[in-house]
């Protein structure tokens, strides 16, 4: 049966918490008052107050126990019920509006429970406000509840005095078993999530994990809930245990609870109907829309989730958009995009810049007696329209998989191929390259949206958009390996073993051609950040440009580290630093981010020159002004090459006679889609060509 207790009635309001937990010399409001930080100076009520509040049908269990600014108006507040200890601040007859809702600055038709008010608040029919600080001109109408309990960890992963570990929230990311699970925080980047998922061997590097997570947070009971100044909620049904920013907007939640909304006047955050959220974190500047459950998740600044979609046990990377599907138990890395209803994303590893199709089935398709395994797909994935994987099946970056059921778990190990299954001959068919054989306009546009839509303000983590850096390229070389030692027939075909988990044919496409083009393009990298350094640096001469390259000649390895790429070692290093008690907190590997970020431009043009002798087979001193020409001349016919892919793929679509056949002229097609010559993409890449002609002319110029 339910348990109800009785307790008398001008208790209500009081003994929020138990007094075995408050600290000695301390009472139970001691973190309501550290943490009300308005700088209101209140007083008590004048008997004129009171009688005037008591007019307008309003009722207190203790008068006394109500304070008020100096500039307080009685009569702004009507029919409410008052318990225990509330502050309110100055009310004057004004009305606040936002998008149309105009509220009468004043309490109106609620039951406030011990709590506090700014200057100018707006709160009219909330059923139940209890134990929350209200910021300065604040709107709340037609809510609830509103309440926090003395255990209140508003999302955190945490545990408060006298709970039990099994109480804890614990994300179980990666793996539907729980073997990767973290502990969500607020502040959780998607370095943090990964580094945590990843090295499971390592109990002590877990532990510290767990004790930086801890030590940021108290577990002292008794912190009020906050709704930060000029944060507008309404026609919200539950909402309890929640921190809101600044700036925020709720209307017609069902049930926001346990959860931090991170909100300020720059990066407004927005729930809005039929959401309901439970145990998470929301980051700056996010948008959850229309009957979106999320449980146990933790969303980065600026993702957005819509019309129903479900996102449970996942961490969503920034800048991300995730509408009407289902995503369980998935790290998801910077810059993904999944918006249509019956697409899934189960047990993933996805990092960064991807794009799940309609239809796709990632996970759940169990081939075993066990939950399912893991998927692990590099940065740039793209599963085409109702693809169905197996688990476990790993992916190279920028892989990009046609329609079809495939039947067996994959290891495709070189980047930028697709990869089909071939139903009628009952094999598997990979072209590796692909994209820069057949669809450069979407690669190198992808590239430049996804920058132009990275919206952070605060850039703890340098993420990196260009498919042609450290990590990409080391594929490329790993993949040079595979592709020379294969037997290749006359149609430029190899047979290759142990990519599939079936003894069915595995067939590598136009293997010659993906040779000369991954060689190819090694050498525009290792070219291009040369040619960007002098750019940056403007050297007298050649001499003086080498001096500042690298006398490594080893190629470093590279993590991505939640869309940022680090070099293994700095990686390994950090993890040493940790365990070892020299970084002692997130903070402090947040400035290990950053400091990765700001060496990363000379990280990466070390990488590159060294990639650059390496394809070449040449030693730096090999390395001259007349080679340094060559590969300048070379890096041109490379974006000629580019800009010719970029306007010839873009091309198809004008030119397909089944694209046209919907068009009864090119008047109307123009008029639909745009005229091809007026694609500002296309005009910018061409741009970007004439620049760079510019610039290596000159370069070549000081060469001689």
């Amino acid at each position: 049966m339910n348990i109800i207790k009785k307790h008398p009635v001008n208790n209500l309001g009081y003994n929020f918490v138990d007094e075995k937990y408050i600290p000695k010399g301390k009472d139970e409001y001691h973190l309501r008052n550290q943490h009300n930080k308005n700088g209101i100076d209140y007083r008590k009520l004048t008997a004129l107050d009171i009688e005037t509040l008591i007019r307008n049908r309003n009722t207190s269990d203790d008068w006394d126990k109500i304070f008020v600014a100096k500039q307080f108006n009685p009569e702004l507040v009507r029919n409410c019920k008052f318990y225990g200890l509330v502050r309110i601040g100055k009310l004057e007859p004004f009305y606040l509006e936002f998008h149309n809702l105009r509220m009468a600055v004043g309490l109106y038709n609620s039951t406030i429970i011990s709590s506090d008010f700014g200057n100018n608040v707006c709160i009219d029919n909330v059923n139940y406000l209890s134990h929350y600080i209200i910021g300065n001109e604040v709107m709340i109408a037609n809510v609830n509840e509103l309440a926090t309990t003395d255990y209140s960890k508003f999302g955190n992963g945490i545990l408060k005095d006298g709970e039990d570990e099994k109480v804890r929230t614990w994300m179980e990311l990666c793996n539907e078993a729980g073997g990767r699970s973290v502990i969500p925080f607020n502040g959780m980047l998607a370095g943090d999530a990964w580094l945590w998922s990843k090295y499971r061997e390592d109990d002590e590097l877990l532990n510290k994990f767990k004790e930086f997570t801890e030590k940021r947070y108290d577990k002292q009971r008794g912190y009020y809930g906050k709704v930060g100044d000029r944060t507008v909620i309404k026609n919200c049904k539950i909402i309890k245990d929640v921190w809101v920013g600044t700036d925020a907007y709720f209307k017609g939640a069902n049930k926001l609870k346990n959860i931090t909304v991170n909100s300020d006047e720059n990066r407004t955050s927005q729930i809005g109907e039929g959401c309901e959220l439970v145990n998470g974190i929301v980051g700056y500047g996010c948008r959850i829309f229309y009957g979106v459950k999320a449980v146990r998740f933790v969303m980065a600044s600026h993702s957005q989730l819509k019309y129903g979609a479900r996102l449970i046990n996942s961490y969503l990377g920034n800048n991300s958009t995730i509408s009407c599907c289902e995503v369980l138990n998935s790290l998801i890395f910077p810059s993904h995009e999944q918006h249509h209803n019956n697409s899934f994303l189960c047990a993933a590893l996805v990092m960064g810049q991807s794009n799940i199709a309609a239809g796709a089935t990632i996970g759940s398709n169990h081939n075993s007696r066990a939950a399912d395994g893991e998927i692990i797909a590099g940065r740039g994935f793209w599963p085409g329209l109702c693809v169905s994987l197996k688990h476990n099946s790993k992916f190279a970056s920028f892989t990009i998989i046609a329609k079809g059921d495939f039947p067996a778990e994959l290891n495709i190990q070189i980047p930028f191929s697709l990869v089909s299954n071939d139903v009628t001959h009952n094999k598997l068919t990979i072209i590796p390259g692909y994209w820069f054989m057949y669809n450069m306009y979407a690669l190198a546009r992808n590239e430049w949206k996804y920058n132009a839509r990275d919206r952070r303000i605060e850039k703890i983590q340098h993420i990196e958009y260009n498919y042609l850096a450290p990590d990409t390229i080391n594929e490329m070389f790993n993949s040079l390996k595979i592709l020379e030692q294969l037997q290749v027939d006359d149609a430029g075909t190899a047979i290759i073993s142990g990519w599939e988990n079936s003894k069915r044919t595995t067939e590598l496409c136009k293997v010659p051609q993906a040779i000369l083009i991954f060689k190819e393009l090694i050498r525009y990298y290792g070219a291009m950040e040369i040619l960007q350094h002098i750019n940056n640096n403007k050297f007298a001469d050649f001499a003086a440009l080498k001096k500042t390259l690298s006398a490594k000649i080893q190629r470093s390895e590279w993590l991505n580290v939640g869309g940022q790429l680090i070099q293994k070692a700095e990686t390994e290093n950090v993890k040493r630093n940790i365990k070892s008690g020299k970084v002692k907190s997130w903070v402090e590997l947040h400035d290990f981010y950053r400091q990765q970020g700001l060496a990363y431009t000379a990280d990466k043009l070390n990488h590159a020159y060294t990639s650059l002798l390496e394809i070449l087979n040449i030693t730096p001193r090999q390395f001259t002004p007349a080679l340094l020409k060559q590969l300048l001349q070379q890096a041109l016919d490379t974006k000629e090459w580019m800009c010719k892919g970029i306007f010839d793929s873009r091309a198809k679509d004008y030119n397909n006679p089944f694209r046209k056949m919907v068009y009864e002229t090119n008047e109307e097609m123009n008029k639909v889609i745009g005229r091809l010559e007026d694609n500002s993409f296309i005009q910018q890449q061409l741009a970007d060509f004439d620049v760079m002609k510019k610039q290596v002319k000159a370069v070549i110029r000081k060469l001689k």
